[in-house]
């Protein structure tokens, strides 16, 4: 009898054959996702866009910049379907690392006020709220606020 070996999820760069993937996940647990141009952009900008992927399946992203010792993660997404499952911090973990590799001394990001299970993560991870954004996301009939999240590094 033999077992059949499940490749184990990886992280990677992400790369323009991987935007329809990207962009199907975007769609599917945002009510206001980034466009393809959004992350097309964000590539060829030279972001640091990773993706997760297990047997050739995209099933998470990010997407962060880098410049004067700060990093600011501007995405961060997994498939509804593997939520909860610990890919989100994992991912986050990365952005992290890639961070410090890159002498970045601090790292922020926005995250919608309604968003709690991503605002707890974060903290989790030793970010805190250091400000409010009123009205920063659209949102069904009008506007919400962003939580801005600092760590330091």
């Amino acid at each position: 009898m033999s077992a059949q070996l499940q490749e184990m999820p990886r992280t990677r760069r992400m790369v323009p054959a991987d935007l329809d993937a990207v962009v199907a996940i975007e769609r599917e647990v945002f009510l206001f996702p980034w466009t393809r141009g959004n992350f097309s952009d964000s590539i060829d900008s030279g972001y640091h866009c990773l993706v997760l992927e297990q047997g050739g399946e995209i099933f998470g992203y990010g997407v962060m910049t880098i410049g004067a010792e700060e990093g600011h993660l501007l995405t961060l997404s997994i498939a509804a379907g593997s939520q909860r499952k610990g890919w989100g911090e994992r991912l986050l973990r990365e952005f992290i690392h890639l961070a410090k590799e890159r002498l970045a001394r601090t790292m922020f990001l926005d995250v919608r006020e309604s968003n709690r299970a991503a605002a707890r993560l974060y903290e989790r991870l030793g970010f805190k709220q250091i400000g409010k954004r009123r009205g920063y996301y659209p949102a069904m009939g009008g506007r919400e606020d962003s939580l801005v999240m600092e760590l330091v590094l």
